[in-house]
């Protein structure tokens, strides 16, 4: 059976907790519950956050796959704990709770205590409460909500920390995510791209952003929304140094890695396109400007064949060629919108304006850590898929084999002898 990873993540918004399962995790990745409390630090980041991010902590428990800081190639379970959940302990009860208890108000006296426990009848446009409710068949938004909610992405962030741990020990693979642009606010073209030593200075700008000038005009942006009752959207991008030659495959439709790669940023919620490389702007090129020429390689290239460019962002005919990976994500306004956009109450039938749950303006940082969580997920799958291997040493081992034979072909070189 092909090697491979599994991740499933389970719970609502404002349940007790979220659940991150991980199955087919080789042993011997070195961890610990501070990296992954530390990528769930990195997800919270962002100029434009909401007030939730201040009081609503994560409380992070392993269940299960770690032990002393090594994995065990078991399944792995880790649980994000809502701080909040007190306050939630009726309205998100699995069990059936009287209609009387709905309107006591958590002990505060705040009105707004009371009205969380309302049935939610005015879904919002962007959302998925209509579509939700009509295939469902709920007559509130609260039931598809609780799950549609951008809160599931704490758990997908401790798992893409789980696989990037793998990728980097097992194959030397880094990640690094940046904001490319918020609203209409973005990078210039040929700007330099961050690298992994990067990080610490991405995390620190207020919108992970790699060029100081374009931060703050995002800032910015970001400030004119909110005073304006609106929200942003924008573009993300992440990067991944040192992928080997060879992930994915071009032998069948779902061993793409581009389409991978495509399904788990579109995933992501509120994504609403995705690109490889230079993407869009190929389209418009003619083919002499669109595509990477090859070089001879130079000795000890490791199979890897040098390119004047990486407009394909390292990514041809579904396989990785050696070059830096590049993917990129749009990401959508936040359809939460504090103007209230029209919608209909599904209970009265009357038009009305949308309810207005609380919310970030501009969600693009985390974003950016998001996809670089799932980015991760695809290549230690499609990392996992190529080599085989029950722990971090096999895989290096397997992978060191591989990386032999590709040697020999790029050996090849004029000055070679026959």
């Amino acid at each position: 059976m092909t090697a491979m990873l599994r991740w499933l993540t389970a719970g609502e918004s404002h349940g007790p907790s979220l659940i991150s399962l991980l199955d087919g995790v080789p042993a011997g990745i070195e961890l610990t519950s501070d990296d992954l409390k530390d990528a769930l630090a990195r997800r919270r980041l962002g100029h434009g956050r909401g007030s939730r991010q201040k009081f609503e902590q994560d409380a992070l428990t392993i269940h299960g796959g770690l032990r002393h800081g090594l994995t065990l190639g078991s399944p792995l379970a880790i649980e994000v704990a809502n701080s909040e959940w007190p306050k939630w302990e009726k309205v998100m009860s699995a069990d059936p709770v009287d209609r009387e208890d709905l309107l006591i108000d958590a002990g505060t006296g705040d009105e707004r205590e009371i009205a969380r426990n309302r049935p939610l009848s005015r879904p919002r446009p962007g959302h998925a409460d209509l579509s939700g409710m009509l295939k469902y068949g709920f007559d509130e938004a609260r039931p598809i909500l609780e799950r549609a909610s951008a809160r599931e992405t704490a758990a997908r962030v401790v798992a893409g920390r789980v696989a990037a741990a793998l990728l980097e020990q097992a194959a030397g693979i880094r990640l690094v995510s940046h904001t490319l642009q918020v609203g209409s606010v973005r990078v210039p073209e040929g700007a330099d791209l961050p690298t992994p030593e990067d990080l610490a200075a991405l995390d620190e700008d207020p919108l992970r952003c790699f060029h100081q000038e374009t931060s703050a005009a995002m800032v910015a942006e970001v400030d004119g929304a909110k005073a304006d009752g609106d929200t942003l959207g924008g573009v993300v991008e992440v990067l991944a140094y040192g992928a080997p030659v060879g992930l994915g495959s071009h032998t069948q439709w779902d061993r793409r890695l581009d389409g991978r790669l495509a399904q788990a940023i579109m995933s992501i919620q509120a994504m609403k396109g995705v690109e490889i490389g230079d993407g869009f702007a190929t389209a418009g090129r003619r083919g002499s400007e669109a595509h990477d020429e090859i070089l001879i390689p130079e000795a000890e290239s490791g199979g890897t064949f040098p390119r004047v460019s990486n407009r394909a962002g390292g990514l041809e005919g579904g396989i990785t060629n050696g070059q830096v990976l590049r993917v990129r994500g749009a990401l959508k306004p936040i359809s939460t919108v504090p103007r209230a956009l029209r919608t209909v109450d599904v209970s009265t039938g009357e038009q009305t304006t949308a309810n207005h749950q609380r919310s970030d303006t501009c969600a693009v940082a985390p974003a950016a850590v998001i996809a670089e969580a799932v980015v991760a997920l695809t290549l230690a799958d499609a990392l996992l898929e190529k080599t085989g291997g029950d722990s971090v040493a096999e895989i290096r081992a397997h992978l060191e084999g591989t990386n032999a034979l590709q040697s020999a072909l790029t050996d090849r070189r004029p000055d070679s002898t026959p």
